[in-house]
């Protein structure tokens, strides 16, 4: 975090020694570790509170949109419902249509232009 190394800290060790004396050191150094421990999982715990919502809002928008998709469907199969094979209409075609369509006329030499051509070339 800060780049302190040995010799620093040796350095605000022998000015704390001195200005505050052997007696006082090991309780100021006691209080001080304190802070830095109360500061430290404060912010750790503050970043895991921003982690874990920025990690909800990653989550929360593809459920939501599959919420409304599902919503969605819910409402499509509902309108299906109501729609009951009683109200279907017949797609099946005639007797009568189906032996029209059946029987091809043979094409007409005189006006099928394709055979026309073939025969005068």
């Amino acid at each position: 975090m800060f780049d302190v190394g040995f010799a620093e800290l040796f350095l605000l060790a022998l000015i704390g020694l001195l200005v505050l004396g052997p007696e006082r050191l090991p309780g100021v150094a006691r209080t001080i570790g304190g802070y830095v421990r109360k500061a430290r999982s404060s912010w750790i715990s503050l970043r895991n509170t921003i982690e874990a919502e920025l990690a909800e809002a990653d989550i929360a928008a593809p459920i939501k949109q599959t919420s409304e998709e599902l919503k969605q469907i819910g409402k499509d199969l509902a309108d299906m419902s109501a729609y009951t094979p009683e109200k279907q209409e017949s797609v099946t075609p005639e007797p009568q249509a189906l032996a029209d369509t059946d029987t091809e006329k043979e094409p007409d030499p005189a006006t099928d232009s394709n055979n026309s051509k073939d025969e005068n070339a």
